[in-house]
């Protein structure tokens, strides 16, 4: 969970706590920490105590979210006359807000303001400046208001600056304002006039336009237009709750100057909610709760909320259904929710995500999820990964333009100002490795490491929500990865005992890389409850590697059909001879320490699966070995006999040696819930299999082919190539990359499906979560060739703790 929202590292607690009082406080310093977590300590039996208390404030969060005040909104509404006596205000605490709340250098804004983010606390300054001049009081708040914009006025004009949204319409109309009020700024003269020119030049390019996207952005800065404002126009945009964008700045310039009564109630709604000082958006319950739900999910701890996750998602999937106003209004709503709803089986159309997409009145367009916001890109990229049906070309549009225009962001060179260099840190690696394409606990690692407790987003003013940054969610996210990471630590040792102990490190033909192979089971199921199924996934995993080098390189005919017979006969006697150190029906030592380590696993495997499912399951597990070892001889048959199999022959049998069933099926076992035997074999389970294999079999084939080529081997890629060349390498490979996509999406097609499905949804994610991992292994290279990217990550994932000093 990519958090891609404004990083600030000062803090963010006002002087005065009435100023905030809506934020949730940061945890105390006073707070027991958790144990286990390196730089940290705290005395004994404080760690459950905090985990505890930490799970119960996350979990009001689903119930109570969390708004940060806003000056600059607050002022507008301080504004609106009372509709009897237009000389007085109709919020006069509203003012009492903003006269108890200016900061000691003049300015209203959060304190400790990041210095990149002036041109947002201009703004804000100089509504409040407005809003107290409009009613006559707080003179000296209002001179000392002036003296800040007078001494920061040239940063309005500072590109390095980062502006919020309608900035250069908004402020420059506050201007003329103040003018009308005869408030006596002292400022630059050249700079005034560029900064209007700037605004004139700007309106002019709206209008001309003549598309409702513009008159929708034209509505949401209404109060910088005020008397150039055509009401009539911007009203078409009000919203069921009265308001315009859910914004109560936009609303109070409406009931300012059109009287309308369902303006008036809605800021009544807020006021009632919030009291005399207001958010910048109201309300984003909904959206705010599913970005809780994302971070949580992205962080590695949801299972410690399931049932609230699961109320959020009924929620919107009924919001969803009945074409709620506050999905369907913003584009970043919709793409979250479209994605959340998507990924957990609930069975929706891309079709209104499309539509709103496509219509240019889309009020987002100039909102939270505006095509020019970075982060609304984001969630469109991401909602468009989520395409599983053929039909949806419209949805892989997207997916292309959003890649584009990010990538676009990058190019150009956005992260220039400093500020959010590492938003776009964050995008690239978003481009780099799409979510779908990367290992889930490598992507759990990296969204931890890119949370910002102090994330902020900005409209035209910067605004905070715990449901977005929360430290609670952080500390409990970097405790958990470590100790898990503790617990696999321990378990990579145990690992090693038994590759040494069965005497797999004697094989002298295959690639000792059993770390790899537990490094793929704890990057995927690492809850440590889950230890039966990691270690088998990780055991089987590194004697597929073997029995593949096996058949691949290392043994001869005679050794290849000698194995294949004890593991039909299975009930052998494998002992040494009394005169021999090989076993009379092993013909070499070879087999006999691949057979006994095969045997030995997939009996203590099936008989704790067995326990666990009520059932025997070792004869399953020892049909799909025997259905490997058929297609590796396959294909050693055609390496002897110089065969060249059509393509649909090789893709029949290749699906099938690319080795996952011994790795998936007895995990899946262990990993529950129980399987009958109807399900376990039912075709459902058989395409699950053969899609994530298919797509891990054209995902070596493109990237080892030019190796395999030179050593004679067959693969998917060559056996496209045509001999008189209509058929080229490139296009070959092509074909195979859409392949490997089509695979990908029918794989996530049934992995989310719930109706007609009867292999429970945990058991497909094991499925799903392989083909990440093939996915990262094959990124650059044919898998286990890519030492220096493989030892960074299992450095990550196993061996480096995450120190939580790093975020404080």
């Amino acid at each position: 969970m990519l958090h891609l929202s404004l990083n600030f590292q000062a803090h963010l607690t006002l002087q005065k706590t009435q100023s905030y009082r809506y934020r949730r406080p940061l945890i105390s310093a006073s707070v027991a920490l958790e144990t286990g977590v390196q730089g940290l300590s705290s005395p004994p039996n404080s760690s459950v105590l905090w985990v505890d208390q930490s799970k119960e404030r996350i979990r009001k969060l689903f119930n109570e979210v969390d708004y940060s005040v806003s000056a600059y909104d607050t002022a507008w509404v301080a504004m609106v006359p009372d509709p009897h006596s237009s000389q007085a205000p109709l919020f006069p605490k509203c003012l009492n807000w903003l006269l108890g709340s200016q900061l000691h250098d003049g300015s209203w804004s959060l304190p400790h303001h990041h210095p990149l983010l002036l041109k947002d606390v201009l703004s804000s300054t100089l509504a409040c400046v407005l809003a107290l001049k409009t009613w006559g009081i707080g003179e000296e708040h209002i001179k000392k208001g002036v003296r800040f914009i007078e001494l920061n006025f040239a940063l309005a004009y500072e590109e390095c600056q980062f502006s919020p949204v309608g900035f250069d319409i908004i402020f420059p109309g506050m201007l003329d304002h103040a003018r009308d009020l005869s408030l006596g700024f002292q400022l630059e003269p050249k700079l005034l006039n560029d900064l209007l020119h700037k605004r004139d030049m700007e309106l002019g390019r709206i209008r001309e336009s003549h598309s409702k996207k513009s008159e929708a952005f034209l509505a949401y800065v209404s109060e910088g237009l005020l008397k150039l404002q055509n009401w009539d126009m911007a009203m078409k945009f009000q919203r069921k709750n009265g308001s315009l964008f859910n914004s109560p700045s936009a609303t109070a310039a409406a009931a300012i100057n059109v009287r309308n009564p369902s303006c008036l109630n809605y800021l009544y709604s807020v006021i009632d909610k919030f009291g005399p000082a207001v958010p910048a958006v109201y309300p984003l319950d909904i959206y705010a709760r599913l970005c809780l739900v994302d971070n949580l999910e992205k962080m590695g701890i949801s299972q410690y909320f399931t049932n609230e996750i699961q109320c959020v998602l009924d929620d919107t999937y009924r919001c969803w259904l009945q074409g709620e106003e506050d999905i369907f209004a913003e584009t970043s709503h919709c793409a979250l929710a479209f994605r959340l709803l998507r990924k957990h089986g609930y069975d929706i159309s891309s079709d209104p995500l499309i539509g709103i997409l496509e219509d240019e009145s889309a009020s987002s367009y100039c909102c939270n999820g505006s095509w020019n916001e970075v982060n609304a890109l984001v969630e469109v990229y991401q909602a468009s990964q989520m395409a599983v049906h053929e039909n949806e070309s419209a949805l892989e549009k997207q997916n292309l333009l959003s890649k584009h225009l990010l990538r676009q962001h990058i190019f150009n060179g956005c992260d220039s100002k400093g500020f959010p260099n590492q938003i776009f840190q964050q995008v690239e690696y978003l481009l780099k490795f799409p979510s779908p394409l990367i290992l889930p606990r490598v992507e759990i690692r990296k969204n931890i490491e890119h949370y910002n407790v102090d994330s902020g987003r900005i409209l035209k003013t910067l605004y905070r929500s715990s449901n977005f940054g929360n430290e609670d969610l952080l500390r409990l996210a970097v405790r958990d990865f470590n100790h898990c990471q503790l617990i696999h630590r321990n378990e990579l040792e145990e690992i090693e005992r038994w590759y040494t102990q069965n005497r797999l490190h004697e094989l002298k033909f295959t690639r000792h890389k059993a770390i790899y192979g537990f490094f793929s089971a704890a990057a995927t199921i690492f809850s440590p409850e889950l230890y039966e199924a990691r270690m088998s996934w990780a055991k089987n995993c590194v004697l597929t590697t073997v029995t593949d080098d096996f058949f691949d390189v290392g043994g001869s005919e005679e050794e290849l059909r000698n194995l294949i017979d004890l593991l039909e006969r299975w009930d052998v006697n494998i002992s040494s001879d009394y005169c021999s150190d090989i076993s009379s029906d092993c013909c070499s030592e070879n087999v006999q320490i691949v057979f006994s380590a095969l045997r030995s696993t997939i009996s203590e495997t099936g008989e704790k699966a067995s326990i666990l499912q009520g059932r025997n399951v070792t004869s399953h597990t020892k049909e799909i070995w025997l259905e490997l070892f058929y297609g590796f001889f396959r294909e050693f048959e055609w390496t002897r006999d110089k065969t060249v199999p059509t393509l649909d022959e090789y893709m029949a049998n290749g699906y099938v040696s690319f080795a996952l069933g011994p790795i998936l099926f007895p995990a899946i076992y262990l990993r529950g819930p129980k399987l009958s035997e109807e399900v376990a074999r039912h075709p459902e389970m058989r395409s699950l299999y053969k899609h994530v294999s298919t797509c891990g079999r054209l995902l070596n084939d493109m990237r080892g082919f030019e190796r395999e080529r030179k050593e004679g081997k067959l693969n998917s890629v060559t056996l496209r190539l045509s001999p008189d060349g209509t058929v080229s390498e490139a296009a070959a490979i092509e074909e195979v990359k859409l392949l490997i996509e089509n695979e990908r999406r029918r794989l996530l097609r049934l992995v989310v499906q719930k109706d007609g499905s009867v292999v429970p949804r945990a058991c497909k994610d094991m499925f799903w979560n392989l083909s990440r991992i093939l996915h990262q292994f094959y990124f650059n290279n044919d898998g286990f060739t890519s030492e220096v990217e493989m030892v960074d990550l299992v450095k990550a994932i196993i061996h480096k703790p995450i120190p939580l000093e790093d975020f404080e």
